[in-house]
């Protein structure tokens, strides 16, 4: 069991001043005494007109009343409004109250209304009784049978207890009501930013309840709506915000203010606002209106994965080429150094971007700034290099049905044994059982080879379960990424500045830069893979390619074995099922998607269905 009040520091305490309301020294020692008044919550003291509210006032009345009956004095009082009695280093009349025992030796008595209002915890009870008896001052409670009798000191044993008990079990059950309250769909606490905390008086009834807050609600809205563009930085965003209105929720602490940077990017993380709570790890449909729909925050979690991914740093400038771009001249001699933005103005007030190496200023690299336009023309050309051509499309594909097939009649195959030796074991057990019946077998025999049936049926299940490697969904990534740079250049151009930044963190680790050229890049899987086995690509014969035997017969023409595609796509296949990838390709935990997937998977399969289609209209269309 631990203690608040055995961590506080006496050093501090004992420099505490402590004002006497009333001269003691004319009083004689033994009649000198103090009250402690306490409630648990601030909302205690706002129950009635007079400032105090109406406990307060009536635990003072019954400790004056008994320090009449006890012929003590009251010399001061000490008050604690809506201070936890857990928190016994936090109350600070309290631990005024006892650096007066210590250092002015004033006090005899210390009256309490209940001794549940000085401590309910065991531990820290006795610490507090240590201290008082050794500055020989007694406690006394006004409603309560406790002195320093023996009978009085057992009474205060088990008060103590019972406090500690009584203040646990409340905990307890408020911790499950509200548990209740969250698997109801209620929300816990204070509503947040675009909502607001509501009682609703109807049919007799007091609930507690949120509601949409009229002011914030369209604002926090155009929030999610205008991050999703992609157009914006977060510092941006909060002052787009504060300019149109939007304010946090003031208190009697802090007055209205803009909303921060942390807690604006929380908000656009909140699956609240999709109509969620979250009760311990569990999302749960809750009972207040949604404010956005699924696509508009998934949109906003790609611009926010996005930008976490490329590791960018958007206090200033922001450019959907940061965090991709990196330095071939810094490449080539060993180093990995991405490229800075950098923003200047002439003097006729116009403004460039430049895209520069942060080892320039260390005398470590030579390149030059580039201009924001040359590497962005640099990087559409480079597009052109990284298609697949449609005879490799078509032949991996092929392939790709074949290790399908292939895996799918082994499944079947394997299916149709385990089934028969299930069938099988149903037998041998009917059987055990029958011979049971008939008294033929002892007991204990018989309980051993149901056991040994059971455990067999365990394992053929289980067999059974897992009899297929299911290589579909890495079938579908390749398939994907094939179809995506069927033409690359073509689709790289139709795309706006937020689908370009996806398609590149999909495709590529690193694009590296010198002077206005992309002299090389790192591929994330499956892209490199992909691209090594059409470099080995043999195309599938066709007539022109046939040879004629000695003797007239016809014969396709042999594929070596080395760049034989059929047993690289199916080595992909499973490398990628597997969770194997290349070595440039880290594996991290991605929301939404199986512990040890890569991001390059992740983003490949977002960038499938966030880039326009090629059309004969001639304009990006909508992302989906």
């Amino acid at each position: 069991m631990t203690s608040a009040y055995a961590d506080s520091n006496d050093e501090l305490q004992q420099d505490v001043t402590i004002p006497v309301q009333r001269p003691a020294d004319d009083l004689e020692p033994g009649t000198r005494a103090v009250i402690y008044l306490r409630v648990s919550s601030s909302g205690q003291v706002k129950t009635d007109y007079n400032a105090e509210g109406i406990s307060i006032p009536a635990q003072r009345e019954a400790c004056l009343r008994k320090a009449r009956d006890l012929g003590v004095t009251v010399i001061d009082e000490y008050v604690e409004p809506g201070r936890s009695a857990l928190e016994m280093t936090k109350r600070e009349a309290f631990q005024r109250m006892l650096a007066r025992v210590r250092s002015h030796e004033d006090v005899d008595v210390i009256i309490v209304y209940q001794l549940s209002r000085m401590a309910r915890n065991r531990y820290d009870d006795a610490i507090v009784m240590a201290d008082l008896r050794k500055g020989g001052v007694t406690l006394v409670s006004a409603t309560e049978a406790i002195d320093d009798t023996p009978v009085g000191q057992l009474m205060h044993g088990i008060l103590a207890t019972f406090n500690e008990y009584q203040s646990r079990q409340s905990g307890a059950d408020i911790a499950y009501k509200m548990g209740q309250k969250a698997r109801n769909g209620g929300t816990l606490g204070r509503a947040p930013l675009g909502y607001l905390n509501h009682i609703d008086h109807s049919d007799g009834r007091v609930i507690r309840t949120i509601i949409v807050d009229p002011q914030r609600a369209p604002l926090v809205k155009l929030a999610f709506q205008l991050y999703a563009t992609g157009d914006y930085s977060l510092d941006e965003l909060a002052d787009e915000l504060y300019d149109r209105g939007l304010r946090t929720r003031p208190t009697t602490r802090h007055p209205a203010k803009k909303v921060s940077i942390n807690k604006l990017s929380q908000m656009l993380r909140d699956r609240y606002y999709l109509g969620y709570v979250d009760y311990q790890g569990e999302q749960i449909r809750g009972r207040h209106q949604p404010l956005i729909d699924e696509e508009l925050f998934d949109q906003v979690q790609d611009v926010l994965d996005s930008r976490a991914t490329a590791q960018e740093r958007r206090r200033v400038h922001h450019h959907y080429l940061k965090g991709s771009v990196y330095c071939g001249y810094c490449r080539r001699a060993g180093r990995t150094q991405r490229l800075a933005i950098q923003r200047t103005v002439n003097r006729h007030g116009h403004e460039y971007l430049y895209f520069f190496c942060r080892n320039k200023r260390n005398d470590l690299c030579p390149s030059p700034h580039i201009h924001v336009y040359q590497v962005e023309e640099a990087i559409e050309r480079h597009y052109a290099s990284i298609r697949f051509h449609p005879e490799f499309i078509a032949d991996v594909g092929a392939h790709i049905d074949t290790v399908i097939n292939e895996q799918e009649a082994a499944a079947r195959l394997l299916h149709k044994q385990t089934t028969s030796q299930l069938r099988e074991l149903d037998t041998k057990e009917d059987n055990v059982i029958d011979l049971a019946a008939d008294g033929t077998l002892p007991q204990t025999k018989v309980k051993a080879k149901l056991r040994d049936i059971e455990r067999e049926r365990r394992h053929l299940t289980q067999r059974l379960d897992t009899a297929s490697a299911d290589l579909t969904d890495s079938a579908r990534l390749i398939q994907a990424a094939l179809t995506l740079l069927e033409a690359p250049d073509k689709l790289y151009r139709r795309c706006n500045d937020q689908q370009r930044r996806l398609l590149n963190q999909a495709i590529f680790h690193g694009l590296y830069i010198e002077d206005d050229q992309v002299t090389d890049h790192d591929l994330h899987d499956p892209f490199g893979p992909l691209h090594a086995l059409q470099r080995q690509h043999v195309p599938a014969p066709t007539s022109a390619t046939t040879t004629r035997s000695p003797r007239g017969r016809s014969k396709r023409a042999t594929r070596p074995a080395s760049g034989s595609s059929t047993s690289g796509v199916a080595l992909l296949l499973k490398g990628i099922h597997t969770g194997q990838g290349s070595n440039n390709n880290p594996k991290v935990e991605v929301p939404g998607i199986e512990p040890g997937s890569s991001v390059a998977s992740t983003g490949l399969l977002r960038a499938q269905f966030a880039v326009p289609l090629l059309g004969p209209t001639g304009h990006a269309n909508k992302p989906v």
